[in-house]
């Protein structure tokens, strides 16, 4: 089974986006599926399925290449989730979208949707990301009990289909969110910071590759958080 799984994308976003870059990055998705027009299934649980996003992603993903964008409706207390697992399994690409990365990520463990996600990504689907959807496809996320005291930060569980830790379009205020996620990690444990419009490749052994531009990295040694050398993308020799 581990044979069959795939690298996960996991994209930045960020505003106000290169779309010409952003669609560069969403090719590569495409051409990892070996499709010449798939088929993308939408998850929306981080926006409680608003079909603004929706609209907002479509454009871009049938401009890089993708066939058709079916809405795989999780959030509403009445979603038939017989239809939304149905149109995830017959797509080519899996793609979750932005938003709140606590709110979509608890969504999908109440429908409990979590681990047949995981199952479609151990089978060999196609995940990627964009800004909260990205994280919900890493390993953990922090969150605050009390957001005025950093004692309460805790860590959470994601979906953990990218064996990764990592904050996405926040390098302005230094990766203060991604900083303090790793004080709370094993130590050695690293950080990704990905950078407003670009990416990073996640294989199932837990390599990771740039694209698009650098990725920025930090470490966790003991009680400290240090910066590390960027991840430079490798390059393109298509």
């Amino acid at each position: 089974m581990a044979g069959q799984m795939k690298p996960v994308y996991l994209l930045a976003g960020g505003r106000p986006p290169d779309r010409q870059k952003q669609n560069s990055l969403i090719q590569a998705v495409i051409r990892e599926s070996g499709k010449t027009s798939p088929t993308v299934g939408y998850i929306g649980t981080a926006s409680g399925d608003d079909k603004r996003f929706l609209e907002f992603m479509a454009r871009e993903l049938r401009e890089s290449g993708a066939f058709q964008i079916n809405h795989a409706v999780i959030a509403p207390p009445k979603a038939d989730l017989k239809k939304a697992k149905d149109i995830l399994k017959s797509s080519d690409i899996i793609f979750a979208g932005g938003g709140d990365v606590e709110v979509g990520v608890q969504i999908l463990q109440e429908k409990k949707m979590d681990e047949f996600l995981r199952e479609l990504y151990r089978e060999g689907k196609i995940f990627f990301g964009i800004s909260a959807g990205s994280i919900m496809l890493a390993k953990e996320w922090v969150r605050w009990r009390d957001p005025e005291d950093d004692a309460t930060a805790e860590l959470f569980p994601c979906l953990n289909i990218a064996p990764v830790i990592c904050d996405t379009h926040c390098e302005q205020d230094g990766w203060e969110e991604l900083q303090v996620a790793l004080k709370l990690e094993e130590d050695s444990t690293i950080g990704y910071g990905i950078v407003s419009g670009t990416a990073i490749k996640v294989f199932p052994d837990g390599r990771v590759e740039a694209l698009g531009g650098v990725t920025h990295q930090y470490i966790r040694h003991g009680a400290r958080v240090e910066r590390i050398s960027n991840i430079l993308p490798i390059p393109d020799r298509r």
